[in-house]
């Protein structure tokens, strides 16, 4: 029986399969926080096509 099949039956019967484990949630934004300001003071324009690279490792 195709994979498909079994779930809308599955559905119709109001049956779920188990969920094993939960998913981690590691950080929880704050909408009501500023944003921080630009410390090391980034200026992004170049004079020349590939004469910046810019890369971010946070």
């Amino acid at each position: 029986m195709a994979r498909c099949t079994v779930a809308r039956l599955m559905r119709a019967m109001g049956l779920a399969g188990v969920v094993r484990g939960r998913r981690a949630r590691t950080t929880v934004p704050d909408p009501a926080a500023d944003c921080p300001l630009d410390q090391v003071n980034r200026q992004f324009r170049a004079e020349d096509p590939n004469r910046l690279w810019v890369a971010d490792f946070t």
